[in-house]
């Protein structure tokens, strides 16, 4: 199975369309990775419904990587279908990331994202994630190696900067494009932010001026269409990476698909939306077997609002034990379908409690 599109054509590249290194992407929305969320399944169900430009994988620990821990395949874990993707991986050991990146490019993956911007205490204190913003030197060394290492288009997703005072993401992207890569993904927050405070459309703007010619994607706060085109125009970034706006919103990806298209906004039916639920499910037994029904609690508060299940059967679905009873609740969710008082989502991505400091 070859999961490498390097054989499309960049020169085709039209204002819907956009290229990273040698692939050719046919959306200018992306999905962002969202730890615990973005798998196989999920990836999957939100590609059926349409307009999915990239996805990248959930982040991989880079040991766990080269040693084929049964948590790392279970997050790469793709198929043909699941195309295109990039694989994340984090880490501060060089060598590990440079072997992680060929064993990649080995198995078929069309793509390498080095992630520079997730703020957790567990991620940074291996020298992963943000912590590489603090050490510019180190970071664009890193990058070099990795980019020379693979033939596969390498991308890196980093933050404003370590905190207000030492905002390096401008100064590093114009590194990284000497370097050689191939796109960088900004969320426009500090990683003293953490998930708090409005994303800076400015900022992100300014590492979108500090580059002569690759992508800029922007991240962040993107939970509606037009968020993502308020994000576009504001900015000026070539793409957009959305995460939970993808949970609050399946169809987002679409919506953005038939508007770059010049078509009407299509909303799902009640049909529609019940189907979603079902698919995706479908999706994590295949995947999980009858432990799905414990993973896939935690979509209930995501869904419940956007997919019209009443209150009292969402906090059912959050209890959900075995296939028999999603059977169940799925036929009193369709007799019910559209009861719901609410039209806020019951929860969003937990974040850590505390100090950004203690993360």
């Amino acid at each position: 199975m070859s999961l490498n599109s390097s054989n499309l054509d960049c020169s085709d590249e039209t204002a819907n369309t956009i290229c990273i290194g040698d692939r050719l992407l046919e959306s200018r929305y992306f999905l962002a990775p969202l730890a615990g969320y973005t798998h196989l399944p999920l990836r999957t169900a939100l590609r059926e419904l349409g307009g999915v430009g990239l996805a990248t994988t959930d982040l991989v620990l880079v040991p766990q990587l080269i040693a084929n821990s049964k948590k790392s395949k279970a997050l790469i874990r793709t198929n043909d279908f699941d195309q295109p993707l990039s694989v994340q991986i984090f880490g501060g050991n060089t060598e590990e990331l440079i072997q992680a990146s060929q064993k990649l490019e080995a198995e078929g993956y069309g793509g390498i994202d080095i992630n520079m911007g997730c703020p957790m205490g567990k991620i940074n204190s291996s020298g992963g994630g943000a912590r590489l913003m603090r050490d510019c030197e180190n970071a664009t060394r890193i990058v070099s190696c990795v980019v020379n290492a693979v033939s596969i288009p390498v991308t890196v997703k980093m933050r404003l900067g370590w905190d207000a005072d030492h905002i390096s993401a401008p100064m590093l992207a114009a590194q990284f494009e000497q370097l050689g890569v191939a796109a960088i993904t900004i969320h426009g927050r500090t990683r003293q932010q953490g998930f708090h405070g409005d994303v800076d459309l400015v900022g992100i703007r300014q590492v979108v001026e500090a580059v002569n010619h690759i992508p800029i994607i922007g991240n962040g706060d993107v939970r509606t269409v037009n968020d993502a085109l308020d994000m576009r125009r504001i900015t000026g970034c070539d793409a957009v990476a959305i995460g939970r706006g993808a949970m609050l919103d399946p169809w987002i990806f679409r919506k953005l698909n038939e508007m770059s298209n010049g078509k009407s906004i299509t909303e799902p039916t009640p049909a529609e939306q019940i189907a979603f639920l079902v698919r995706h499910f479908e999706l994590m037994v295949a995947a999980h077997e009858e432990y799905a029904c414990v993973l896939f609690r935690k979509f209930a508060a995501w869904y419940g609002s956007r997919l019209g299940i009443p209150e009292d059967l969402e906090d059912r679905l959050r209890t959900l034990e075995s296939t028999t009873m999603f059977d169940t609740l799925i036929q009193e969710i369709a007799r019910r379908h559209g009861e719901r008082e609410s039209s806020v989502p019951t929860a969003l991505v937990k974040v850590p409690n505390g100090p950004n400091a203690n993360w």
